[in-house]
């Protein structure tokens, strides 16, 4: 369950995952759940070298397979509830762009309402978030919970069209402009 998916996700949705990665100046990229590393590889191709790329993988093993192959990522065995500490800890900067692999659902109310307070509290004011969700369970309890979560945390959620090279086929939603309370 923590993984909770049928494959690794393909290129052409790790595309869209990514675009938002700037391919010019020096971008703060932090990617939650990489997981395999489906998405890893294009944001590190699209930085070329630029800016600093930070994974936040839970699965230790995960973690280190994702260190063995991208050495120019710094990669952390953290939850994502913990991205704050995770950034202060190495005295970074609020994230440029944070892109999300994170099986939500998989979370509970609360674990989906906490990691989306750390990533709108890491955000900078005109960051780019973005996280898929597959078209199957998008009527799911859960799925439909985290868009109304995504709708109320940011200014504007965009919902890409339908990845249908993907297996299962996957949509992108582009959040910008966190809301932060409190």
């Amino acid at each position: 369950m923590t993984v909770a998916a049928v494959a690794p996700s393909g290129p052409a949705l790790a595309r869209l995952a990514t675009a938002a990665v700037p391919r010019t100046g020096d971008p703060l990229v932090v990617e939650l759940g990489p997981g395999t590393g489906a998405f890893t590889g294009v944001i590190q191709r699209r930085l070329a070298g630029r800016g600093r790329h930070v994974a936040v993988e839970l699965n230790a093993r995960f973690a280190q397979h994702l260190a063995d192959r991208h050495p120019a990522v710094e990669v952390v065995i953290a939850d994502a509830q913990d991205l704050a500490t995770v950034l202060s800890e190495r005295r970074l900067p609020r994230a440029d762009v944070i892109v999300s692999g994170l099986p939500w659902a998989a979370f509970a109310r609360a674990q989906q309402r906490d990691v989306l307070s750390a990533v709108a509290a890491t955000l900078a004011p005109d960051g780019v978030f973005t996280t898929f969700a597959y078209v199957h369970t998008r009527w799911a309890a859960p799925a439909r919970r985290l868009l109304r979560a995504l709708r109320a945390g940011f200014d504007e959620v965009l919902v890409t069209r339908t990845v249908w090279a993907n297996l299962p086929p996957a949509l992108v939603y582009c959040c910008r402009r966190p809301i932060v309370t409190g």
